[in-house]
């Protein structure tokens, strides 16, 4: 009897043994398909973002080349996602929705071959109230501005009144100061309800070579204004007076943001930058106080 007692505790003991290894590999094989599925999911959606944030900026464009950007993109990743539907609102949001199979492997066990992970993203525009790369130039934002109309920015203090002729000190006054945030945008974050200087001085004839130089970087065969790499394109502040004198308007605070498309080259007695403003989505960051100008930020919304 002590023998056979023996013999079956041992059985069972095997048979537990047994059933804890398999629980065991059951929840380490579910624990690597979970783990599979959870990569899978955060990789589709880092696809999505990356499609719907690249298709937003051709928001202004047309709607052919949303869907060439947004495709595009998602095939760049080449992570066997397929796209289920795009949903485009032109000068609004563009949207996304990705899938993907993903063969299982413990879980096969257990008669399910594959799931089929899901993923959805939307861009929106939205007012762009800060931003960085800004020229040293603004518009008072009481002038009308009509998109795609031409306009000119003056760079001297003649015939304007109060001598604001709409040129900033952007970080500091001085003329190579702004030589460089003209050539390059100010490198700092400007935002809506920033108080900024004005800039004095004589500074046409910088400004003339540095225009020509915008110019001859992005030759018009045809003219493109939704070229995202064109220099003749520049991000500039829009304003209303803050401080000023009987003779100058010393300093004006920040209101919005607005695209110029820089149209013709300065000539050896120009004083002004012809052009025409554009509706335009930029890497600015929306705000809830600024007016509407034609900057756009991006803002992803689902």
């Amino acid at each position: 009897m002590i023998r056979k007692w023996f013999a079956e505790e041992s059985g069972n003991t095997l048979i537990l043994a047994a059933l804890s290894l398999f629980v065991l590999l059951s929840f380490a094989g579910l624990a690597i398909d979970g783990g599979m599925l959870y990569m899978t999911k955060a990789e589709l959606q880092k696809t999505a973002n990356a499609a719907v944030l690249s298709g937003a900026q051709e928001l202004t464009n047309n709607e052919a080349k949303v869907d060439e950007i947004t495709r595009s993109i998602v095939a760049a990743h080449n992570a066997g996602s397929a796209i289920e539907n795009i949903s485009i609102e032109m000068e609004k949001k563009v949207a996304i929705d990705l899938s993907k199979t993903v063969p299982l492997a413990f879980s096969k066990l257990f008669g399910k071959e594959s799931v089929n992970v899901r993923a959805h993203s939307a861009a929106e525009l939205r007012t762009m109230g800060r931003a960085v790369g800004a020229a040293p130039l603004g518009i008072d934002d009481s002038i009308p501005l009509e998109f795609y109309k031409e306009y000119q920015l003056k760079v001297d203090s003649g015939g304007v009144e109060y001598g604001n002729f709409g040129v900033l000190a952007l970080g500091s006054t001085g003329a190579s100061s702004y030589e460089e945030n003209l050539r390059n945008g100010y490198q700092e974050e400007l935002a809506v309800n920033d108080i900024i200087a004005t800039q004095t001085g004589n500074i046409a004839g910088k400004t003339r070579e540095i225009i020509k130089e915008k110019v001859n970087s992005c030759p018009e065969l045809p003219r493109d204004i939704h070229d995202r790499d064109c220099s003749r394109i520049i991000l500039i502040p829009v304003y209303t007076p803050y401080n000023h004198d009987v003779n100058q308007v010393k300093e004006v605070k920040i209101t919005g943001f607005a695209y110029f498309y820089i149209t013709d080259p300065m000539d050896s007695k120009d004083t002004s930058i012809k052009g025409m403003f554009i509706e335009r989505p930029g890497t600015g960051f929306e705000t809830t106080s600024g007016v509407f100008k034609g900057a756009y930020s991006i803002r992803i919304t689902e």
